[in-house]
């Protein structure tokens, strides 16, 4: 027996179910497989169903809810040890499956860490040969962009049209293994478009009504916000708790995104009328901001004649959603020295005009700084760069390496700045140069 479900009822005594590949519905009618006297259990309360190998449990309905830590979800994906409730009956699921997430995501050490970042290293670079075999030229983008999934943030692309930005997104997902959907922002798009509303159906053979909860695309694993600051802020703020943490509420019920959950966003920076500026609280939720620059003349050329032949080209799958939790974990899991530690918030304090001892230029011409949330993704960039490179060691150069693509939309520039043609690039060129890194002597 693989997999289990301790039943705990508040009155009676508890029971152990083996679970097999199919699924199983609970509830209050004696037809469901788990049925449980309870007030509080509707007819057909939830589901659990087995989905690529991972144990789900989901409500059938929008009146019924699973609470796990006094918390009301919708939805929750099933780990060793997890416990839920429903009504007052509690369960209990375990499993003795043992995979690549698990070998890295549980609390143990991992025991052979440098075949591990050699399988990162690997698998980074059968990925990059993939996509190379679509997109012509953007390296640095691409590799920007696979920094950020493994470090489990999220990119926003800013370049104008035609520089395959949605092509990368597209082709990164084919290469993943992974679910991928995109969502045309529009002025007229509501958030419901984007998360999901319920929805009055009728049960069929009755003449019983109930609402079910439609979910919307933002349900996948990569989702491609093309062009996002064509819609309202409004409908922009959908995407804050799912960026956050993974998950989105409706109607005071809170539904698990799918894992791994990371989200490309693009925006063109010439296209003026019709658009609306992203707020600094949904612009602080990205890990990067990218810059897509043109392509060389080489590159250009070369796509001018690939692109016109009548011909296609598909990319392989070298990851599948397993693999790429695991590697996320082993990116959390990798050390930092204090020295790095200390050099990302010395960067971090710097960019704040009212921080002491700031530097004469950033009282001039910030207005405001970056947050604790950028070093946070400064740490997380310079370890994946570094495992990514095969290395496990982090320094202070794989944390310079990350400072514009992390700062550059986190700094707020004043009317000083933008009347003298300085911008958060050029700030962040003159800290990197302003700021040294600690001191080991001065026991800094």
């Amino acid at each position: 027996m693989t997999d289990r479900l301790t039943i705990r009822p508040a009155q009676g005594e508890s029971s152990t179910i083996p679970l097999a590949d199919g699924s199983l519905l609970i509830g209050s009618d004696p037809s469901t497989n788990i049925c449980l006297h309870d007030p509080a259990v509707t007819p057909r309360h939830a589901i659990l169903e087995n989905s690529s190998g991972h144990w789900i449990i989901r409500c059938c309905d929008s009146g019924a809810s699973i609470l796990m830590d006094g918390r009301a979800t919708g939805e929750l994906r099933l780990e060793h040890g997890l416990t839920f409730s429903i009504g007052s009956t509690n369960f209990t699921f375990e499993t003795t499956r043992l995979s690549l997430e698990s070998q890295f995501g549980g609390n143990s050490e991992i025991e052979n860490p440098e075949e591990a970042v050699a399988q990162l290293h690997e698998a980074q670079k059968r990925v990059t040969d993939e996509m190379s075999n679509i997109v012509v030229g953007q390296s640095a983008v691409v590799h920007q962009i696979l920094v950020a999934l493994f470090a489990r943030g999220h990119c926003l692309l800013v370049g104008i049209p035609g520089l395959a930005k949605t092509l990368m997104a597209r082709t990164l997902a084919g290469t993943l293994e992974l679910h991928c959907k995109r969502v045309q922002f529009t002025p007229d798009l509501m958030p419901s478009d984007i998360t999901g509303t319920d929805v009055l159906e009728e049960e069929p053979g009755t003449t019983s009504r109930k609402f079910r909860f439609k979910r919307g695309p933002i349900f996948t694993n990569l989702l491609l916000a093309d062009e996002i600051n064509r819609t309202p802020p409004k409908t922009q703020a959908a995407l804050l708790e799912a960026m956050q943490e993974r998950r989105v509420t409706i109607s005071g019920i809170s539904y698990d995104l799918p894992q791994p959950f990371f989200v490309i966003a693009t925006q063109n920076p010439i296209e003026q009328e019709g658009t609306y500026p992203l707020p600094e609280a949904q612009l602080d939720r990205f890990m990067f901001c990218v810059r897509v620059d043109y392509p060389s003349a080489e590159e250009e050329e070369r796509i001018i004649m690939e692109t016109t032949q009548d011909a296609t080209r598909e990319v392989h799958r070298i990851l599948d959603s397993k693999s790429l939790l695991a590697f996320q974990h082993l990116v959390r899991k990798t050390p930092v020295s204090k020295h790095v530690g200390a050099y990302v918030t010395r960067l971090v304090r710097a960019t704040r005009p009212d921080s002491k001892q700031v530097a004469d230029f950033i009282t001039r011409y910030v207005r405001w700084g970056a947050g604790p949330r950028a070093g946070q993704y400064l740490i997380l960039a310079a370890k994946a760069h570094a495992l990514l490179r095969g290395r496990l060691n982090v320094s202070c150069a794989d944390v310079r390496k990350y400072a514009l693509p992390v700062l550059r939309h986190r700094i707020l520039c004043n009317f000083a700045a933008a009347s003298e043609g300085i911008d958060s690039d050029e700030i962040i060129r003159r800290l990197l140069e302003a700021i040294p890194e600690p001191d080991y002597k001065a026991g800094e």
